[in-house]
């Protein structure tokens, strides 16, 4: 699968702009994270990427990149703003194209995925006649990771673990989408999860979010059912290597977390975990 990763804007194109944040800088620190995550997790994935610093580039240019490159997917990162009031997440693909389509299932598998993880308020799945939905020869999707100019949105912005969980959420969603192998660990498709406590009450996993960033530890929320009940899990890091998510484990009860644990996962198409303490 050859993904076409696009941080919007950049160089003399700064986006949008609000509390003290720049739109283009948001955009490449999640695509950024998004490429990372994707090739240290998947195999059969080949990323490239519209810019990798702060440069100046036309959509033209992007668009034509992708085409000619012959990408399979085109994701464009962005961030939204209107008037200081509006919040939330949505994702766009192009006008002309059917719910049915391709594209639109993908659009479906993503926005579900990103949602899980990005905490914010769902302003659902659009459509719009933006260039690089047009002009795409693949199947392209174009997503608003908040609201810059919103005080609750950017105060997210401003936190790692929100730009690596708004990532991971993107990362599910292109995993399931093209059904991506997950690297192997030793002919074994084993992941340690560090889990930094788990919690009823989604207030409580962010309160410890919140205290994990004050002790430099980056972390983010995800959400597991068992027995019908909706657990909001804390995860300080995911391991091929038992023995580098002990090392993280001992990191976090180094901070006063005394309930840290990690689970095993079991990689399976759906991504659905099959966890042991």
């Amino acid at each position: 699968m050859k993904l076409y990763l696009d941080p919007g804007h950049g160089g003399t194109d700064g986006g949008a702009s609000g509390n003290g944040l720049l739109e283009k800088n948001v955009n490449l620190d999640i695509a950024l994270r998004i490429r990372n995550t994707l090739l240290n997790s998947y195999d059969n994935v080949e990323v490239r990427m519209s810019r990798t610093n702060d440069i100046t580039k036309s959509l033209k240019a992007r668009t034509d990149e992708a085409n000619a490159w012959g990408a399979d997917y085109y994701l464009s990162i962005h961030c939204n703003s209107f008037n200081g009031s509006a919040r939330g997440y949505e994702d766009y693909i192009h006008s002309n194209l059917s719910d049915s389509s391709l594209t639109a299932r993908y659009q479906d598998i993503l926005h579900t995925e990103i949602t899980k993880l990005n905490q914010l308020t769902n302003r659902g799945q659009k459509k719009a006649d933006f260039h690089v939905l047009r002009e795409s020869n693949m199947p392209a999707l174009l997503t608003e990771n908040g609201f810059i100019d919103n005080p609750n949105d950017a105060n997210l912005m401003k936190q790692t673990s929100w730009l690596q969980a708004v990532a991971q959420g993107h990362v599910n969603g292109l995993a399931i989408a093209f059904n991506l192998p997950p690297k192997q660990n030793g002919g074994g498709e084993i992941l340690y999860k560090v889990i930094a406590g788990s919690f009823t009450s989604r207030q409580n996993a962010e309160e410890r979010v919140a205290y994990l960033s004050s002790k430099g530890i980056d972390s983010f929320i995800g959400t597991v059912n068992i027995s019908g009940t909706t657990w909001y899990r804390v995860q300080a890091g995911a391991f091929s290597s038992r023995e580098n998510a002990e090392q993280r484990l001992q990191q976090v009860k180094n901070a006063g977390i005394t309930d840290a644990y990690i689970v095993t996962e079991q990689k399976t198409a759906s991504l659905e975990p099959i966890m042991s303490e």
